[in-house]
Parts: C-alpha cells; sequence; structure tokens
C-alpha cells in the first residue's frame, strides 16, 4: 500500500531530525521535498535518499506551501509529514495495511518532545493532526501560518492506533525565534480582518498563562513547562500588538501632484 502513497514535506535549515524522518519513511516510492530557502544541507542530505524528489520554492505561505507540494505528487494520497517529526514502525506499518477510503482522513497522534522530554501539558498531549488524505477532495488552506485542511462536508476523520515522535524545539532561543516569526505572519494574515488593542493583547496573554500553566498543567513539568507556558503567552500578547500596529499604520502623504486619469493606462499590482 506504501507504493499508492506520496508523502509530502516542506523544510527550511532542517537538518536536525530530517535524516532520521527519511529513513522512517524509506518503505515509501515518492517523498516530495520543497524547500523554501535552507542554508545549511538540508537539500544534501535529502538528496541522499534514494525515494526522495527534491523542490525549490520562496516562502509563500505554509498552506500555500504545502499545497504546492501536492501538485508535485505522482500519487493521489498524500501522507504530509513535517521535517521534525518521527514515524514509528508501528505506524508506518498500520498505515501500510490501511484499506483507504477517499471519504476518510486519517489523524495520527504526536508525542511532543522539548528537547528529549514528552511533554504532555500545555496543550501538547493528545496531539491528533489529520495528514493522510486524498488530494482530489482535500487541500490545505492558504493561510500564512496555522495551516489546516479543508475538508468536505461529509468527511469521516479516522483516528489511527500508534503514534510519531514531534521534536518541537531544542532550546529557549528557537521557541522565542518562532513565536516571533509566527506573530509576525499572524498579524500579517488577520490584518484589517480582526481588530486589536493593547487592552486586548494584555488581557488575551493573562489568560493564556492561567490556561497554559495552569489548567493545562504547566506547573507539573519543571522549568520546561514554565518555559512553554511564557512563550505561549508572549506569542498572544506580540501578536495581538503586532496586529494592534499594522491595522494603524499610517501611509505617507504623497509630495507629488495626481496625474491626469488615463483610460488606456493599466495598472501593475
Amino acid at each position: 500500500m506504501h507504493s499508492s502513497i506520496t508523502v509530502t514535506m516542506i523544510t527550511k535549515n532542517a537538518s536536525t531530525f530530517l535524516a532520521e524522518s527519511l529513513t522512517a519513511l524509506a518503505c515509501f516510492d515518492e517523498i516530495i521535498v520543497l524547500d523554501n530557502g535552507s542554508s545549511d544541507n538540508t537539500i544534501d542530505i535529502a538528496q541522499s535518499f534514494g525515494n526522495v524528489k527534491v523542490y525549490e520554492s520562496e516562502f509563500i505561505g505554509f498552506g500555500p506551501l504545502k499545497n504546492l507540494a501536492l501538485s508535485y505528487a505522482s500519487y493521489d494520497w498524500i501522507l504530509s509529514v513535517d521535517s521534525d517529526e518521527i514515524l514509528s514502525p508501528a505506524l508506518v506499518e498500520e498505515i501500510g495495511e490501511l484499506v483507504l477510503d477517499e471519504k476518510n482522513v486519517y489523524a495520527i497522534l504526536r508525542d511532543n518532545y522539548y528537547k528529549d522530554r514528552h511533554m504532555l501539558c500545555c496543550g501538547w498531549q493528545g496531539d491528533f493532526v489529520m495528514r493522510l488524505f486524498h488530494k482530489k477532495s482535500v487541500k490545505f488552506n492558504n493561510n500564512q501560518v496555522h495551516e489546516s485542511l479543508e475538508l468536505p462536508k461529509d468527511t469521516k476523520v479516522t483516528k489511527l492506533t500508534h503514534t510519531m515522535k514531534h521534536y518541537t524545539y531544542q532550546s529557549t532561543a528557537q521557541l522565542i525565534a518562532k513565536m516571533d516569526y509566527y506573530s509576525t505572519l499572524w498579524a500579517e494574515e488577520y490584518r484589517g480582518k480582526k481588530s486589536s488593542s493593547p487592552r486586548k493583547a494584555i488581557m488575551r496573554s493573562l489568560f493564556a498563562f492561567v490556561k497554559f500553566y495552569i489548567f493545562k498543567k504547566g506547573f507539573l513539568y519543571g522549568y520546561e513547562g514554565l518555559l512553554i507556558s511564557a512563550t505561549n503567552t508572549n506569542a498572544v500578547f506580540y501578536k495581538y500588538m503586532k496586529l494592534y500596529e499594522v491595522n494603524h499604520q499610517i501611509l505617507p502623504k504623497s509630495k507629488s501632484k495626481p496625474q491626469a486619469s488615463n483610460s488606456n493606462r493599466t495598472l501593475s499590482l
């Protein structure tokens, strides 16, 4: 059954776990790796695997990138995997034994890790993600960040039994960098579509800390739980502050006189 499934993966500077991730996918005939500007040896690692085809694109948003990867797939069934996710042998075997149904989307449980610690707090536990689907009926939305699958109304979501490891972050610096990057993308995504204010940023971030550190049991996981809760809190604060700024940007007034209109002139957008 693996011969009827294409694995898709988008990458950028993914060398840390890429070889391990691709090794776990060795029994799949085709893996599409779509790289968006790696400066490390990500592409070299990917090209060293015989079942991998490498393509490159500038960053156009996570949703559009994943849909672009789908367009390169030879098979209609898609298994979407991130470069820091490692499928267990049991999960690979389970996927191979499936009788695939086009009306189904298959969800996989991720075991999320901070460094080498399995984190069962802060919303990282019970993390089922929809990853196996038929590309003629299902695709990703066009969100710049936090992309997800668009499902037909009659779609059934089937949860698989076995899991994969997800090595989310290896340091505080990585957490902060991704928080900053994603909050910027989120603000640009919702520019002019959502309202924001400093008060909203404060109130939502305070609620976020209570949610992640208390209700989602971050306090039980030592410094890692505190770090993740604080980062999630900052992410909420900064994304609403960034949205407030971009919603209130004032474009500079042009000093030149307006030109006479010309009905034959085309606009370059």
